[in-house]
């Protein structure tokens, strides 16, 4: 309930529903209806304020459904001030869970994958006992300090330095990973997407297309990249989003040795747990549009959003705002905004995009031919499964006929072609 001074408290009390003699019936939020009118025999089930499945519920839609949707207040969840006076569930007694043997040895499995070839993958599984041994040892005393970053430079799809772990940090980041994550995910929107499950590049510009086809093509969309996005982390404010949930202080200082970094801002890129924080960090920002704004369509894959159906004069007062939000709350800046009408189409994580179709860069196209004709099957099959459910697979199956490189994939790839 709100309170006359406007604080929001949660009220427990007891929920009626359900038949306790037919279990399929019974419960919260549950009502027996197999009865006729005329039958006056009426079972009403009820359970008490402290049943484990309410605590669950009430915990799991606090922020971001039971307030919206039970008291009607809105709020900006996230943000400092929709956080005063709000006691968020917070998790404690992390860390054993992290170093257990058992979330240690499944870590190492979620580590190796695809790097098995990697020589430092073979020579920790070599002595596996005494490298794991060591590593848990490290961990319980105290003492552990991830080792020094093989530094490189990508440039594609534009410049960036690469900060490469050793294999047994990258064990210790799964292992906060395969913990962590669960708490952070039941906060994130649906629409946020990127390095979670069945949340990818496709994901994405799928349900983008989607909301254009629902949007008049004549509307507009808000298209807008944040400017350096992982180099611009203030690592205090991210502190505080980890402690929002996590009050295990041994958890919150293993999670930061992993956001240490040449410069005052920012978290390396290349640590599994950087993608991480990159959902967290712009979590709030999800909450704002979706809660203050009420922007119904809208997809965020990291750091590149879209806005979509707006209005002309929506276009130009949601990109002030949160231009101003992120300045104010987050610390950062937009690289570019792009405004223009839905039928113009939408380039956005590797697509362009439209009502009527979709089809893969340019750029991506031109890779594929000339790893077709340097017969690079690894590649060709990442770049087919890149551009499954596109228009551009027809225009890819005439590429590999030329080059003669359709007898020389992997026969599941050759089926899904014909």
């Amino acid at each position: 309930m709100v309170t006359p001074s406007g604080t929001i408290r949660l009220c427990l009390c007891p929920i009626v529903g359900g038949n306790w003699n037919n279990s399929g019936l019974s419960g919260v939020r549950t009502r027996n209806l197999n009865n006729v009118r005329s039958n006056s025999n009426n079972n009403v089930g009820g359970r008490d304020c402290k049943s484990s499945y309410f605590k669950k519920w009430i915990d799991r839609d606090m922020v971001s459904g039971f307030l919206a949707k039970y008291t009607k207040t809105s709020i900006v969840v996230g943000t400092a001030e929709a956080l005063k006076g709000l006691h968020l569930k917070r998790y404690g007694n992390l860390y054993e869970e992290v170093i257990s043997s058992e979330n240690m040895f499944n870590a190492f499995r979620d580590s190796k994958n695809n790097k098995r070839n990697k020589k430092t993958v073979y020579q920790f599984e070599l002595n596996f006992g005494k490298e794991m041994g060591d590593l848990i040892l490290e961990l319980r005393q105290g003492t552990y300090e991830p080792k020094p970053y093989n530094k490189f430079i990508v440039y594609e799809p534009k410049k960036r330095e690469i900060f490469a772990p050793a294999f047994r940090d990258i064990v210790v980041q799964h292992a906060l990973y395969r913990v962590v994550y669960p708490i952070f995910e039941k906060g994130f929107i649906t629409q946020s997407h990127g390095c979670r499950k069945h949340h990818g590049c496709q994901s994405a510009s799928e349900y983008l297309q989607t909301v254009m086809r629902d949007s008049d093509p004549e509307s507009y969309f808000l298209q807008l990249d944040i400017r350096k996005y992982f180099y611009s982390f203030d690592r205090a404010a991210l502190k505080g989003m980890l402690e929002r949930k996590i009050k295990d202080k041994a958890v919150i200082d293993l999670l930061m040795q992993f956001t240490k970094y040449d410069s005052d801002k920012g978290v390396p890129i290349g640590n599994l747990l950087s993608q991480l924080y990159g959902l967290i960090y712009l979590n709030p920002l999800d909450h704002f549009v979706k809660r203050e704004l009420k922007v119904k369509n809208y997809v965020r894959y990291v750091d590149d959003f879209v806005l979509v159906g707006l209005t002309l004069e929506q276009s130009k007062e949601y990109l002030s705002r949160i231009t101003d939000f992120l300045k104010s709350e987050l610390g950062l800046e937009l690289s570019k905004a792009t405004r223009a009408k839905i039928k113009r189409g939408i380039n956005f994580v590797g697509y362009r995009t439209w009502q009527s179709h979709r089809l893969v860069r340019k750029y991506a196209m031109h890779k594929f031919r000339r790893a077709c004709k340097k017969q690079k099957v690894e590649s060709i099959a990442s770049m087919l499964g890149h551009a499954k459910n596109t228009q551009t697979i027809p225009y890819y199956k005439r590429i590999l006929e030329e080059c003669d490189m359709v007898q020389k994939l992997p026969t599941k790839i050759q089926r899904s072609l014909t």
